[in-house]
C-alpha cells in the first residue's frame, strides 16, 4: 500500500469492491461490467474484502460455536471481547486516548446519551448554539433536549448563519457570537463538517473560545471521521459523537462511537446504565449493582452485533495498514484540490461571487470553501439557477453515466473523492461527465 501512496492513478488500497456500471444502472454506458466512478463516500463508504471477509468468519462462528463463541471463539476474538482492536483504532482515528471512546449504538442516540450528560441548562445559562442548517437528526435532538428541560427551542437553540451572499460561516463570526451570548450558553455543538456545505469548522478555535465563556463544547463527526485529521483530546474536546458508516466504510447503519474527555470520567457517570457497561470481570456474574468500566465505555448499554462490530474492524485495519489519517489527508487534499481545479476549468462553472449575477443561465459554482484546510474531501456543487430542475438534470445524467455523487435538497449535489479507493481518473472522469450534462440540455 505505501509504495502506491504517492500515485493518484491507482487506489490506495485495491481492498475495495466498487460496483459496475451495469449493477448501479449506468444506462448510458457501454461498457457494463467497468467500475463505476464512486465519489459518494461522504453519505456510504464502499465494502472492504477485509469486512467481507470477517462478517463471513464471524457467520461461521455462529454456526459452529453458537452461545459457546461469546467465551471460545476459532479466530481468538470472543463475543465479550469483539470492540478490544476496534477501541484503539478508533481512538487513534480521533487523536483521543482508548479509555476516552466507545463503540456504540447509533450517533442521534449516542447524541442524546451525551446531551443529557452535559447540557444541564440553568435560568441564565440554557442556550444550545449550532449551526444553521444543521443536519436534520441533530436539530431535532436539540429542540426535544430543549423541550425535555421545559424551554422552548424558539429561544433555547442560537444557530449561527453565513453572511448574506455567502455560502459558508467565518471563523470570526462563529467566535464572536460565542463571546456575546457566551454567558446565556450552556452547549456549543457544531458539526466538524457540516454536512451541506463541506465545510471543516475550526474545532480547536471553538472549543477553547466556548470554554473560556463557561460553555461544554461537543461535536458531531458524522462527516469529520476517516476524513480530516483529529486531536480530540488535545484540543480539550468535552464529548463528541459519530457513525461509521461514511468514511469510515463500515457498512449501511453500521454502528457508532462516542468520546468523553478524560478530565470528566470522575465526574459525568452513565445516567443509563446497561449491562455492556459494566465491568467485564463481573459483569456475566449478574450482579445487582452497577460497576461501571472507567471512562466513556462506561456508557455502554447493550452488547454489540459481532457482525457490525467485525465490519468496522475490517475497514479499521485497512486504515491502520494505510498508516492513519497522516497520509490519507495527504492523499485527500491532492485529490479534492484536482476535482476542484478541473470543475472550476468549466464553461459553465460560476464563481461564488458572481452568482447573484448569474440571472437565469445554467451552471453551478462551489460552495464549499476554496481554503484546502477549510475542508475535507467533499465539494458541494449549487445548481444554477437555483429553484430550478437543473440540479435534477445533471444528478440524473451523471448516474446513467456511471458517476454516483448524491443530490442534497435544494440544487446541491456533492462529490466526494475518497483517498483510500478514489483515483485522479475519477477527478477527471466526474468533471468530464458533468460538462457533457450541460451540453446536452
Amino acid at each position: 500500500m505505501s509504495a502506491q501512496s504517492d500515485n493518484l492513478d491507482i487506489p490506495l488500497s485495491d481492498d475495495f469492491i466498487v460496483p459496475t456500471n451495469s449493477d448501479i444502472g449506468a444506462t448510458l454506458r457501454t461498457d457494463g461490467e467497468s467500475s463505476c466512478t464512486y465519489l459518494c463516500g461522504n453519505s456510504l463508504g464502499l465494502l472492504s474484502k477485509t469486512a467481507s471477509a470477517q462478517v463471513e468468519e464471524e457467520l461461521r462462528a455462529w454456526g459452529t460455536c453458537a452461545v459457546t463463541g461469546h467465551f471460545a471463539h476459532p479466530h481468538n476474538r470472543p463475543w465479550t471481547k469483539c470492540l478490544d482492536e476496534v477501541h484503539p483504532l478508533l481512538a487513534e482515528l480521533v487523536g483521543a486516548n482508548e479509555k476516552e471512546v466507545a463503540c456504540m449504538g447509533t450517533l442521534t442516540n449516542n447524541l442524546h446519551l451525551m446531551m443529557d450528560s452535559f447540557y444541564k441548562p440553568t435560568p441564565d445559562r440554557y442556550k444550545i448554539l449550532c449551526e444553521a442548517r444543521a443536519f436534520p437528526s441533530d436539530q431535532y435532538a436539540f429542540a426535544s433536549q430543549a423541550l425535555a428541560h421545559g424551554l422552548d427551542p424558539a429561544t433555547a437553540i442560537l444557530e449561527v448563519s453565513p453572511r448574506d451572499g455567502e455560502y459558508t460561516l467565518r471563523e470570526e463570526d462563529i467566535l464572536a457570537t460565542i463571546e456575546k451570548e457566551g454567558s446565556s450558553i450552556a452547549l456549543v455543538i457544531f458539526s466538524g463538517i457540516q454536512y451541506y456545505t463541506g465545510q471543516w469548522f475550526p474545532m480547536q478555535s471553538i472549543t477553547q473560545k466556548a470554554q473560556e465563556k463557561g460553555c461544554i463544547c461537543g461535536w458531531d463527526l458524522a462527516h469529520a471521521i476517516g476524513n480530516v485529521p483529529m486531536s480530540l483530546h488535545a484540543w480539550n474536546v468535552d464529548f463528541a459523537v459519530w457513525c461509521t458508516y461514511k468514511y469510515v466504510n463500515s457498512g449501511p447503519g453500521g454502528i457508532a462511537g462516542l468520546f468523553i474527555h478524560e478530565k470528566w470520567h470522575e465526574i459525568e457517570h452513565p445516567k443509563y446504565a446497561g449491562w455492556w457497561g459494566h465491568e467485564l470481570s463481573t459483569r456475566f456474574d449478574m450482579p445487582p449493582k452497577f460497576s461501571a468500566i472507567k471512562g466513556a465505555q462506561g456508557f455502554q448499554q447493550s452488547n454489540p452485533s459481532a457482525l457490525i462490530v467485525a465490519a468496522l474492524r475490517g475497514s479499521l485495519q485497512i486504515f491502520k495498514k494505510a498508516g492513519m489519517m497522516g497520509p490519507l489527508r495527504e492523499r485527500s487534499l491532492q485529490l479534492t484540490n484536482a476535482l476542484d481545479t478541473l470543475l472550476r476549468q468549466s464553461p459553465y462553472f460560476v464563481p461564488p461571487h458572481e452568482v447573484s449575477k448569474n440571472g437565469t443561465k445554467r451552471g453551478f459554482t462551489i460552495i464549499t470553501p476554496t481554503e484546502p484546510s477549510e475542508r475535507g474531501a467533499q465539494l458541494s456543487l449549487l445548481f444554477l439557477p437555483t429553484g430550478s430542475d437543473v440540479m435534477r438534470i445533471v444528478f440524473d445524467y451523471l448516474s446513467k453515466n456511471g458517476v454516483i455523487g448524491d443530490e442534497r435538497e435544494p440544487d446541491v449535489i456533492r462529490l466526494a473523492p475518497t483517498p483510500l479507493y478514489n483515483t485522479m481518473k475519477d477527478c477527471k472522469q466526474a468533471a468530464a461527465i458533468l460538462e457533457k450534462s450541460f451540453e446536452s440540455m
